[in-house]
């Protein structure tokens, strides 16, 4: 076996971010825009899929982006990012994103995402990524809900 195509675990490239919130991530209302996150968890999950794979990655969707809860200017955003799911080209990253206000140590689950990214080869064409090998319940719990997301979007796709 092609030794770069080797199964890898979920923490072999998952990844946790974390950043305070600044005045200029802010929306008039002084609430972080969504848009702001939204970039982060999308930086977070490319990490993650190009970790994983070792490839040129790009986003091909973002499914479930739901906010629970608003993230406010000097909150500490704290965004985890890990492989739920992989096919023969793509991956599905699942994205939990945290609030923490830094005074009282409250943290809240702000939100949660799912995107699926596809690795691409030196010429700009989907190319294979290594599989996945959950380990833990809680991430063969993630695998099978991820396979049945795919299978529900390529159900959708036809």
């Amino acid at each position: 076996m092609d030794n770069s195509l080797k199964p890898k675990t979920p923490k072999d490239s998952a990844v946790r971010l974390a950043q305070v919130m600044q005045p200029e991530d802010a929306n008039p209302a002084g609430n972080v825009h969504g848009g702001t996150i939204m970039k982060l968890v999308d930086n977070a999950a490319y990490v993650v899929a190009v970790r994983h794979s070792r490839k040129n990655c790009v986003t091909l969707s973002i499914d479930s982006f739901k906010f629970h809860y608003p993230v406010y200017i000097g909150d500490l955003l704290i965004i985890k990012a890990s492989v739920n799911y992989v096919g023969r080209t793509s991956m599905e990253i699942g994205v939990k994103i945290e609030a923490e206000h830094l005074f009282s140590g409250n943290i809240r689950h702000t939100a949660s995402a799912y995107l699926t990214f596809v690795a691409l080869g030196d010429d700009g064409r989907p190319t294979p990524v290594p599989g996945i090998i959950p380990q833990t319940e809680e991430e063969k719990r993630r695998f099978e809900e991820a396979k049945r997301r795919r299978e529900l979007r390529l159900s959708m796709a036809k």
